[in-house]
């Protein structure tokens, strides 16, 4: 009897050996069976193939993965590498490079692979922080590229060429051109993407002639070379170019189809970029994350709510699981469109939260009237450890929120919090919150000192603080405050007809009838046109 009692869990370790990963409720049932039975520190290729599917699979689940990961020893070759691969496919790359120095750190070998994918995580830090504003020194990253550099030089894996593709890489998104191109030009092989890189590499620093003639040069085209092409036109705004280019391409892939419905939200033809996801739908190319993010940002800027649901719907059908990009795509669709409660639902059920995610909740609580929610959802954003540092968008819905509420001191607070803690300069949209906070509530002095002060923000932005001071002197009845906005506009861009409409007002009630009647003339004077009213009606 003990002998079989010893032999049945060897039985079932063995069918979870053999037996193919297709659900998370196996990874689960296989990690629980290895902690009941105390191997779970002895099964080195079983927490293998479990962290595999976790991190890999599209049914896996990159935070359990990351947890199972966090409980072993961390010093497997291949379970590490294994772990910046999934991090580098994420929207977390940063954790990726956080792997690898604790590989070097620890001393736990690195192969090829593993290069190959901490330089990969590198340009991806890179591409996120450009494309989030940040500046790169600020973590470090522009430094990492040239010390992996150096390690693969070392160790001879410098003739590898995913290794040699993915220096190209992580050089051309951190702007080093030249030292892409001596990678370029030393590899003894090169692939259609180490072209492809080289090419896309010139084309984002605006040097289209060496781009073209690459280009020119390159012995074998793909649709990646073309997708380039059609990419440099987005980028430009020229989306008729984009479109004569995306009409040529004999073959199109999900990448092409993006870009030209990326294209037509940059250039806000948002009804352009629905169209076009319909014709990708009926030409069957499937829609990937990159697709949805552009589509579901279309959504929210013209409150096509149905669209953006159906998209969730078919998500949770798939049981696909919602994070990063995607996750603060549709909180931000569904904020914007008022469905908070959507909203809340994806941003609960989200594990790993971007920046980003973060703002379009604060956001969509403070635009709404949801006050002490957004207040709340900032103190729980500070709480999370090493994950997301609030920056001015965040600060941006904070001040919202303390507007709309009538938290005076404490907008004062958060305004002067964000440039002593954070170190982020004001721009004119945090002057903005303030002086409708200052203005909204009595404030109107304090208002006018702080437009006064304003020396960072260009005149014709400074002229909507005016116009904003200007609207509460309506509502507070302070006329010699409003002829002081009204002169001050005067003097940065030629006036408006809802300028004058608007101190016209100001004088009426306070029955200035000299003074309604002086601004009429002067209006005829200089020949100000009166913009129409008119109704915007969507049939259905």
């Amino acid at each position: 009897m003990l002998s079989m009692n010893r032999t049945i869990p060897h039985m079932l370790l063995r069918r979870h050996h053999l037996q193919p990963l297709t659900s998370m409720k196996q990874v689960e049932s296989a990690q629980a069976f290895l902690t009941k039975t105390g191997l779970f520190f002895t099964q080195q290729p079983l927490l293998a193939k479990l962290i595999a599917f976790a991190s890999l699979s599209p049914l896996g689940c990159l935070s359990h993965a990351q947890s199972l990961f966090e409980e072993t020893a961390m010093d497997d070759p291949y379970i590490c590498s294994t772990m910046i691969r999934a991090y580098t496919n994420s929207d977390f790359p940063i954790r990726g490079i956080h792997v690898y120095n604790h590989m070097i750190i620890t001393g736990v070998g690195c192969d090829h692979f593993t290069y190959n994918f901490a330089l990969k995580a590198c340009a991806r830090v890179i591409k996120g922080m450009r494309r989030d504003d940040v500046e790169v020194f600020e973590l470090g990253i522009d430094c990492k590229g040239g010390e992996i550099h150096g390690r693969v030089l070392k160790l001879g894996f410098d003739s590898d060429l995913y290794v040699q593709n993915s220096l190209l890489f992580v050089y051309a998104q951190g702007g080093s051109v030249g030292l892409a191109r001596k990678v370029f030009d030393e590899m003894s092989e090169r692939s259609v993407s180490s072209w492809n890189i080289m090419i896309s590499a010139y084309d984002h620093i605006g040097d289209f002639e060496s781009a073209d003639w690459l280009l020119r040069l390159m012995p074998e085209k793909n649709v990646v070379s073309w997708n380039t092409l059609l990419g440099r036109h987005v980028r430009l705004g020229d989306i008729e170019a984009a479109k004569m280019v995306f009409g040529e391409m004999v073959e199109r892939d999900a990448v092409s189809w993006n870009s030209m419905i990326a294209g037509y939200v940059q250039v806000r033809d948002y009804g352009g970029a629905l169209e076009l996801f319909r014709e990708m739908q009926a030409a069957e190319v499937e829609a990937n994350e990159v697709t949805l993010i552009s589509v579901l940002g279309a959504c929210a800027e013209t409150g096509e709510l149905e669209i953006g649901r159906k998209i969730h719907e078919s998500l949770k059908g798939k049981q696909n699981r919602i994070g990063g990009y995607l996750g603060t795509a549709l909180v931000d669709m569904y904020s914007k469109c008022g469905k908070l409660s959507s909203a809340w639902e994806v941003f609960s059920g989200m594990k790993m939260r971007l920046v980003g995610c973060w703002n379009a909740m604060i956001m969509g609580f403070a635009v709404h009237g949801h006050c002490e929610e957004a207040l709340k959802l900032f103190a729980d954003m500070e709480m999370q450890v090493c994950e997301v540092k609030p920056n001015r968008i965040t600060f941006v819905g904070v001040l919202i929120a303390c507007s709309h509420k009538g938290l005076v001191e404490e907008g004062r607070q958060y305004f002067s919090y964000m440039i002593q803690k954070y170190k982020i300069v004001p721009d004119i949209k945090h002057y903005g919150c303030m002086v409708d906070l200052l203005s909204r509530w009595g404030l109107l002095d304090e208002a006018y000192q702080m437009i006064k002060a304003v020396k960072a923000v260009p005149s014709m932005a400074n002229s909507l603080l005016w116009r904003t001071l200007l609207g509460a002197c309506k509502v507070h009845g302070n006329v010699e405050l409003a002829e002081q906005c009204f002169e001050q506009l005067a003097k940065m861009e030629p006036l408006k007809d809802a300028d004058y409409v608007l101190l016209s007002n100001i004088y009426a009630e306070a029955e200035k009838w000299d003074g309604v009647q002086r601004l009429r003339n002067e209006m005829v004077c200089k020949g100000v046109p009166k913009s129409l009213g008119f109704s915007h009606v969507e049939m259905k």
